[in-house]
């Protein structure tokens, strides 16, 4: 899914925004603090800091390490096994180094975010109407989707984030490989991008994929006609346990995660789209011939 712009966001101060992982962390501590009426100061008090310190863990600004989480699940009186587990293993998460943090200078928040989303996912559902998905695209073809959303970068940059790209799919060859199962629009592989020799090369990159890997391609023909998702591309991430579903929506004001309610209305159309699909061996064959015909 290509971004319109992958530069760097900031808040305010000028420093990158806070991981998702260091905003849920936060937004459930200050929940289960003022379930308990307890005031920034009183729970600062507890911790032997200051009030706006605490207020700085709850934004994900300060991420809240694991004795600090400990000590306020005792203060706030969770007992949950579950609540309590979810909320550890975040803070663990927020401080231990992964593989994707070496681009935190050079690439937006929510791509770090869907980097780490995708190492920790059990299971991925995406549907991608005019551009490839991320991890099955060529070197080549992602360069030249990066370089068309964001056609000011410089090549350091360009370097970068086509680095991180493609370091994304380290989890299709892992030693347990992710379970990916994704839809793609005819539109997406008929679109010849970076020239017809790349996009040769790209199609043929997806048939060996989808016969040799646990990835699940499937194709919307043209010929479907109208289809569930008509306005845009979308993943859903289904998290190991404690963490929740997460929907991933790009858009050109920057990319959105929702949790809830709306994951399950994304999982319904993604259901949908299923049914209006190709099969695996239909959506090959399809694929088979749009390569043939750049011949």
């Amino acid at each position: 899914m290509a971004k319109r712009r992958v530069s760097v966001q900031r808040d305010e101060s000028g420093k990158p925004k806070p991981t998702m992982r260091a905003q849920w962390l936060g937004t459930g501590l200050r929940r289960l603090r003022e379930s308990q009426k307890i005031t920034l100061e009183e729970a600062g008090d507890y911790l032997q800091r200051d009030g706006s310190t605490l207020s700085r863990m709850e934004k994900g600004v300060y991420p809240a390490r694991t004795p600090d989480v400990l000590a306020l699940l005792d203060l706030y009186g969770v007992h949950d096994a579950t609540q309590r587990d979810f909320l550890l293993k975040l803070s663990r998460d927020v401080v231990e180094p992964g593989w994707w943090d070496q681009y935190q200078a050079d690439a937006d928040t929510t791509l770090i975010d869907l980097a780490w989303l995708e190492a920790r996912a059990r299971t991925i559902g995406s549907y991608h109407q005019m551009v490839l998905p991320g991890l099955l695209q060529t070197a080549e073809y992602a360069r030249a989707t990066i370089l068309a959303a964001d056609w000011t970068a410089t090549e350091t940059q360009l370097s970068r984030w086509l680095e991180l790209r493609l370091a994304r799919q380290q989890v299709l060859t892992r030693e347990s490989p992710l379970d990916y199962v994704t839809i793609l629009d005819e539109a997406a592989i008929r679109r010849v991008v970076g020239g017809r020799g790349i996009m040769a090369e790209q199609l043929q990159h997806l048939i060996a994929l989808a016969r040799e890997s646990t990835v699940d391609i499937r194709v919307v023909p043209f010929e479907a006609g109208e289809h569930a998702s008509p306005d845009g591309s979308f993943y859903i991430c289904d998290m190991a346990d404690p963490f929740p579903a997460v929907g991933y929506l790009d858009t050109l004001a920057g990319a959105l995660y929702v949790e809830a309610d709306t994951v399950d209305r994304f999982k319904s159309v993604f259901d949908r789209l299923l049914v209006t699909a190709l099969d695996a061996r239909e959506s090959i064959a399809l694929i088979e011939t749009a390569a043939k015909d750049l011949e």
